[in-house]
């Protein structure tokens, strides 16, 4: 099968061997895994990180985001069947999805949205569990609850922010403020729901007294945490709640202590690497996000459609990606 890997970790994204095709053997099915036929895909940051800082002694497929048809199964699979079209973001420690098939646990993967094509699908998976998760799961914010509180996105306009603001937007009561400083990603996070948008390139503080919110009571930070660190500490109430995704090189916690505020970590991965009880979960998220999806509920986040999977085009898109000037999410389609 046709694949596109990395040899060497590092690599510029400009070198033409920093993502290369390659054949490789077609995968079999065991147990609880779904034999994919991928059709399409989006690349993520975690894309990148891999790709530069994950050392490999073979070729390693990246790739997680994806949309596909369930070709074969294991023999303990249940949730699926052949010929069903399904969505999915995949693990970090077993193959990826920029190849012509994929192996993946039936208990991470949901069924495809009907009312998508298989692009517009492919952009929602890693972003929408990262999303979810945050909101739900790590922040126990309720669904139809939280009225009468405020939650600041930093980094609204991105990959998890364009479907977090949504999901916060549409499914609790909280007041959602994004972050984004330029014109195009401004209109994007109102569009998607914020009720009011700051710009992250000036200090928070005076932009929130400015809507008349002296603090808030959540803050999710998506990107650059370290560079907002200080300012979140500030503006956040006593007794309030910070989640994250990034990876700051420090994080000094006990500058939390005094106002009791909880750090909240969320990884997307850990269910999967871990293989924990509760893994199925993602299956079940998944599918209700697909509900959400046909029902006018939620929309697809895709910014931009990168063409063909190839070396070449997933060069350009992780290009992108580490300019940290996309919008929504970079999608490939077909083989």
């Amino acid at each position: 099968m046709k694949a596109i890997v990395y040899t060497r970790h590092g690599l510029p994204i400009d070198d033409p061997e920093s993502l290369v095709e390659m054949e490789l053997p077609q995968p079999v099915p065991a147990g609880r895994d779904l034999l994919v036929a991928v059709k399409a895909v989006s690349v993520n940051p975690v894309d990148t990180k891999v790709r530069n800082g994950m050392p490999t002694t073979e070729p390693r497929v990246l790739g997680f985001d994806a949309v596909g048809t369930v070709t074969a199964v294991g023999d303990g699979v249940t949730l699926f069947k052949e010929g069903d079209a399904v969505y999915y973001a995949g693990s970090l420690v077993r193959p990826g999805s920029n190849a012509q098939f994929q192996l993946v646990d039936e208990r991470i993967v949901g069924r495809k949205p009907r009312s998508l094509d298989d692009a517009h699908a492919a952009a929602l998976p890693l972003t929408t569990l990262t999303a979810w998760e945050l909101l739900f799961d790590r922040l126990k914010i309720v669904e139809g609850g939280n009225e009468g509180e405020a939650l600041l996105v930093i980094g609204a306009g991105g990959g998890v922010g364009s479907i977090l603001v949504q999901l916060a937007r549409k499914l609790t009561k909280l007041r959602i403020i994004g972050t984004a400083s330029r014109p195009e990603t401004v209109a994007w996070v109102r569009e998607l729901g914020a009720h009011d948008v700051i710009d992250h390139g000036k200090p928070l503080a005076p932009q929130l007294e400015a809507l008349g919110v002296a603090q808030v009571d959540h803050v999710i930070s998506l990107t650059h945490t370290d560079e907002y660190y200080e300012q979140i500490v500030e503006i956040l109430k006593p007794q309030g709640q910070f989640g994250l995704i990034d990876d700051p090189k420090s994080l000094d916690a006990t500058k939390l202590k005094r106002k009791a505020i909880s750090l909240h970590w969320e990884s997307m991965f850990t269910r999967s690497t871990y293989q924990t009880p509760d893994m199925a979960r993602q299956h079940d998220i998944l599918d209700r996000v697909a509900d959400l999806i046909d029902d006018g509920t939620l929309r697809t986040t895709l910014g931009e459609h990168f063409g063909t999977i190839t070396a070449e085009n997933l060069r350009r898109a992780h290009k992108l990606i580490e300019s940290h000037k996309a919008k929504g999410k970079i999608v490939l389609e077909g083989f």
